[in-house]
């Protein structure tokens, strides 16, 4: 099956996750009677600044989008942090990043698969779009395994991470590695015949992220 209609779109998502992250934050502001208005004029135009500051990170054209939409994560620790303090800010921070596209995430990845003949050669169709088109050279692949049967995904650099870092602010590095969760929920081995495996990632303090597709017998076998 061609995922060519599930091929992503850097600048659109990006724009999409951003704007559902301030989004989410003015709502949580909102709840809590912080002055909403003020904190998200700051966090914007503080996102515009950390942008200008950090163009000597860009790489390519995914690094762009890959960018901005980390540094919206600072933006928004720096403001959230003297009024909430770390912990509470990162939490706020963690729950806007992975929220608000979490389901359309979800039910979009468990259509492709679900419409598929062959769910892992769609999956792995899509991991490696995703790797030329979202992440591209910001981010560095290893392959140690890559046939019908298993594809191991090694991320052994991430641009997030060095952004996060660059930034003063690695703490937020496993808020982006959960946004995966949207789609590694989507995976039903019995269903779709195969499963996903990720045991750490680097924002946990692991050497790389291992994302690892494997074959398993199907609900038909």
């Amino acid at each position: 099956m061609s995922t060519d209609r599930f091929l992503p779109d850097p600048e659109g998502d990006a724009a999409a996750v951003i704007d559902g992250f301030f989004g989410h934050l003015a709502a949580t502001l909102r709840e809590r009677e912080l002055p909403e208005e003020e904190l998200l004029a700051a966090m914007r135009a503080r996102h515009e600044e950390l942008t200008a500051a950090n163009q000597n990170l860009i790489v390519d054209e995914a690094a762009v989008h890959n960018l901005r939409m980390t540094l919206a994560l600072v933006a928004a620790y720096e403001l959230l942090t003297p009024e909430l303090g770390r912990d509470d800010a990162a939490d706020l921070i963690g729950t806007a990043f992975n929220e608000p596209l979490s389901e359309a995430i979800r039910q979009g990845t468990e259509a492709m698969l679900d419409s598929s003949p062959d769910p892992y050669r769609a999956m792995v169709e899509l991991s490696k779009s995703r790797e030329q088109h979202t992440f591209g050279a910001g981010f560095t692949f290893r392959h140690p395994v890559d046939d019908d049967d298993q594809h191991f995904a090694d991320v052994h650099e991430c641009f997030y991470h060095n952004v996060l870092v660059a930034n003063g602010a690695p703490e937020l590095t496993p808020m982006m590695c959960a946004f995966d969760m949207n789609w590694i929920e989507a995976i039903d081995p019995r269903k779709h015949g195969f499963r996903f495996e990720r045991t750490t990632t680097i924002g946990l303090g692991g050497t790389h992220c291992p994302f690892h597709f494997v074959r398993t017998r199907t609900e038909k076998d």
